[in-house]
């Protein structure tokens, strides 16, 4: 049974306890500013930072400049070239906010998460940008797609990384080549799968050893790629990954050998499963053939909207590889108690793990969902208005900077206001952000400043065409 929370939340934040927020927001760009190697580049970060946190309805870099600069066209102009172009490493800011989460998050038992998450486009111009199956739409749509790597503790969540994936025409297709190009795409990057754009984050985080951790968690799309699942496991880590329920496992371990000699043609050297040995069984029949009394009803977590539960069965599995028997792992099957829906998780956790530690990670992929749904709808993560693959990139970086700042405003805040949310917080900072006075000279002026740009814009597309009907005419 859980504890039914009969009274409402603790909230007792005065003005003063916000007062100071953005004297913190300034010592914490502080903490970056050095790692941009110009003075104008950490200007324009601090612009920038200010400007995902604000109250704005759309956090593309020109509304932002033109609510916190002015309609100068110059300055939106250098805000676009900063995000776009400018030459400062994201590599090396990262890593500081991985020291900066482990020092407020950090947890031996702390989980990595890796997930996708999909950006709509119009156009065919932008970096990556592709008819592919968007999840933010859940359909086939023209958009952009990136994999981002997410922590978690029982102190709070937050993100670590990103990286976008191109599709394997954008890579290895010559008809691409003048878009790479336009789009900056570095010319040493190859194809890689999402999977594997995932551990190359994973194996940096490792090899920085500056963020305490011990799992993995995934959904399918990660945990069908049994080289992905044993590279996590090189590094020491626990997965706990979902997995189809096609994947294919054994109930005891089968035994090989290399088939004898027939005496005709080359000797085989391959192990193979015995004969007689009993076939591998995907997953999903072994979870419906587990006994009613080997179900156990277990409460993964409280949520927004109470408890949720279900029924779980875990068993000792041993996982295939190319036709073998692989490593042995906890199998987890985890039935939704109103619909019977299964999920199947595979785990190389050691065998001595608590049933309860096997329960509670398979609710642990929500925090990444959560963190990009908040950068989405609170920090701009989705708003961006650039081509290039820097400033992709360039942009995520600071996204995550941005949500790391509120994940710390609400653990300082915790014991005034212990049920505080994302969203509340950066609805807290908007109150005390400085703003720009919004009159009416302000709005003449704006005004002033889209109408040239839209006239401008005109002139250009007209240019274009009548260009098109002469060739055409010709």
């Amino acid at each position: 049974m859980t504890t039914c929370i009969e009274t409402v939340p603790e909230f007792n934040l005065k003005p003063q306890d916000i007062d100071n927020l953005v004297d913190e927001l300034r010592e914490y760009h502080a903490i970056y500013s050095p790692l941009f190697g110009r003075r104008e580049q950490r200007e324009w970060s601090a612009v920038y930072l200010n400007g995902l946190l604000a109250d704005l309805p759309d956090k593309a870099i020109e509304p932002m400049v033109l609510a916190l600069k002015g309609a100068d066209p110059a300055a939106v102009r250098a805000g676009q070239h900063f995000i776009s172009a400018g030459a400062w490493a994201d590599e090396a800011i990262l890593h500081r906010h991985w020291q900066e989460v482990d020092r407020d998050l950090g947890d031996a038992d702390g989980v990595c998460i890796v997930d996708g998450s999909d950006f709509p486009k119009q156009g065919p111009d932008s970096v990556g940008v592709k008819r592919q199956h968007c999840g933010e739409l859940g359909k086939v749509a023209n958009c952009q797609a990136g994999v981002f790597v997410g922590y978690a503790s029982r102190k709070g969540y937050t993100l670590l990384d990103r990286r976008l994936y191109l599709p394997e025409e954008w890579v290895r297709d010559a008809a691409y080549a003048e878009r790479r190009q336009k789009c900056g795409v570095p010319p040493e990057v190859t194809f890689q799968t999402k999977p594997e754009l995932a551990w190359a984050m994973l194996q940096a985080l490792h090899a920085a050893g500056t963020l305490r951790g011990r799992w993995l968690t995934c959904d399918e799309a990660f945990g069908r790629d049994t080289c992905f699942l044993d590279r996590v496991a090189g590094l020491g880590w626990w997965y706990y990954a979902e997995v189809p329920h096609d994947t294919q496992v054994w109930l005891d371990r089968p035994a090989t050998e290399v088939p004898a000699w027939s005496g005709h043609g080359r000797p085989p050297t391959q192990e193979r499963v015995v004969e007689s040995a009993p076939p591998a069984q995907p997953v999903v029949e072994l979870a419906q053939a587990v006994a009613t009394d080997q179900w156990s009803r277990q409460t993964i977590k409280e949520g927004s909207k109470g408890p949720i539960i279900a029924d779980f069965a875990v068993l000792r599995v041993v996982a295939g590889r190319d036709g073998l028997p692989g490593p042995d792992v906890w199998l987890v099957v985890r039935r939704d108690v109103l619909t019977g829906e299964l999920k199947t998780y595979l785990s190389n956790a050691p065998v001595e793990t608590p049933v309860a530690t096997l329960v509670r990670l398979s609710g642990l992929r929500w925090p990444i969902e959560t963190c990009l749904e908040d950068g989405k709808q609170e920090l701009g993560l989705g708003d961006y208005q650039v081509r290039t693959w820097q400033g992709w990139h360039h942009h995520m970086t600071l996204c995550i900077l941005a949500h790391f700042f509120l994940v710390r405003i609400r653990l300082r805040l915790q014991d005034q206001a212990p049920a505080l949310t994302l969203p509340q917080v950066r609805l807290l900072l908007s109150g005390v952000l400085p703003k720009r006075t919004f009159d009416s000279a302000w709005v003449l002026e704006v005004l002033r400043y889209r109408q040239r740009r839209n006239h401008a814009a005109y002139l250009s597309h007209r240019k274009r065409r009548l260009t098109l009907f002469r060739l055409l005419a010709a």
